[in-house]
C-alpha cells in the first residue's frame, strides 16, 4: 500500500461551493465573479470533504464519491467511478486501512495523497478480527487499524496539513491562501478539541458501552474507558448479542451505551430495562443531514452535555 501513498508534495484542485452554511472565507469577494475550476480533488470521507473544501473550495472541485454510502470505509467504486478518479488532479486519502479497494484498482500514484502516512505512531491496531452485517451494505469485518481517525481533533489536524501542503505544491501560485485557511482550519479544530474535552470530562471515571468498534479514536484522546459491542441501530440484538452485553453490565457498571445512530425503540426498551441510557455519537463518516463535519461534532459535544446534565458552577462550600 505504501505504493499509493504520496508525499505531501503532491496537489490537485478544481471548483465546489462549500458547504452552505460554511462558506469558503473570501466567498464574498468572489460571489459575483464565478471562478474557473483548476481541477479535482477526489476524497473519501466526510471530513476529508470538509477539510478539502475550507482549503481550497471554490478554486477546487471536491468530490466525495463514497457520500450516499452507508458507510464510506466499505465502498467500493464502480468501473466508471474509477475512470473518473483517474482523471482527478488529486485522490485524498484518509489511510489508517480506510480505502482496501485501493488495492484492486490503478490510480496514479503521483496523485495520491495519504492523509495518515505520517502519523502511524498515533494509530491504533485493531487485535479483533470480527465479521457481521452492516445495515444494507451486508457483511464487513473489524479488523487491522482503527480508521476513525477524525475523531481526535488533533489528528484531522495533521492530515488537513498534509491536504494544505499538497495543494500548496500543485499550485504555488496559491500558497498563501491555503496557508491562511489551514491557520483558521487548525484553530477551529484546536477549539472542537477543547470543547470535546470538557464534554467527556463528566464520563473520565464511567464505564462505557460502545454500540461499534469504532471509537478508538475518541477513546484514546480523551481518556474513555468501555467495550465495544456489535448493535447496528436498525436492528434488534438478537440473543447472543444481549448475552455479550450481559457478559459486560455483570463486571462492569455502566450507564451509557454510545450509538453512532438513534436505536429502534425495541432495542431502546431492552437497554432502559438493563439500566443503560443512550448518547448518539454520530462517528461523522457521511454528509450529516444538516451542516458539514463541525456541526455533526457539535452536535455530538451537545448529546454528551444533555446526557451529563448541568454543570454546578456555584462556588464550593
Amino acid at each position: 500500500m505504501k505504493d499509493f501513498v504520496v508525499a505531501a508534495a503532491i496537489v490537485c484542485v478544481g471548483v465546489t461551493g462549500c458547504a452552505p452554511d460554511a462558506p469558503p472565507p473570501d466567498a464574498g469577494d468572489q460571489a459575483s465573479t464565478p471562478i474557473e475550476a483548476v481541477g479535482v480533488v477526489e476524497v473519501t470521507n466526510e471530513p476529508l470533504a470538509w477539510v478539502a473544501r475550507r482549503l481550497a473550495a471554490p478554486l477546487v472541485e471536491v468530490r466525495f464519491r463514497a457520500s450516499g454510502a452507508a458507510d464510506p470505509a466499505y465502498w467500493s467504486p464502480t468501473t466508471d467511478e474509477i475512470l473518473a478518479m483517474q482523471q482527478a488532479d488529486l485522490v485524498v486519502l484518509n489511510g489508517a486501512s480506510y480505502e482496501p479497494w485501493l488495492a484492486t484498482v490503478s490510480l496514479p500514484a503521483s496523485r495520491l495523497v495519504d492523509t495518515t502516512a505520517g502519523v502511524g505512531d498515533r494509530l491504533i491496531s485493531v487485535a479483533e478480527t470480527v465479521t457481521h452485517s452492516h445495515g444494507l451494505e451486508g457483511e464487513h469485518e473489524h479488523t487491522g487499524t482503527a480508521f476513525t481517525t477524525w475523531l481526535d481533533p488533533t489528528l484531522l489536524t495533521e492530515q488537513a496539513r498534509v491536504v494544505e501542503v499538497a495543494l500548496a505544491a500543485r499550485w504555488p501560485e496559491h500558497g498563501d491562501l491555503f496557508a491562511e485557511r489551514f491557520t483558521e482550519l487548525a484553530a477551529e479544530l484546536e477549539a472542537l478539541d477543547a470543547e470535546l474535552e470538557a464534554a467527556t470530562a463528566p464520563f473520565a471515571d464511567q464505564y462505557l458501552i460502545f454500540s461499534h468498534p469504532v471509537y478508538q479514536y475518541l477513546r484514546q484522546r480523551y481518556g474513555l474507558a468501555g467495550s465495544s459491542v456489535h448493535f447496528e441501530p436498525e436492528v434488534v440484538p438478537d440473543a447472543g448479542q444481549w448475552r455479550e452485553l450481559d457478559h459486560l453490565l455483570g463486571h462492569h457498571r455502566a450507564q451509557w451505551m454510545i450509538w453512532e445512530a438513534e436505536p429502534i425503540e425495541e432495542t431502546r426498551r431492552e437497554l432502559a430495562e438493563r439500566g443503560l441510557g443512550v448518547i448518539v455519537v454520530a462517528p461523522g463518516a457521511t454528509p450529516p443531514a444538516a451542516g458539514d463535519y463541525l456541526h455533526a461534532m457539535r452536535r455530538n459535544i451537545a448529546a454528551l452535555q444533555a446526557a451529563a446534565g448541568p454543570v454546578d458552577s456555584s462556588p464550593a462550600p
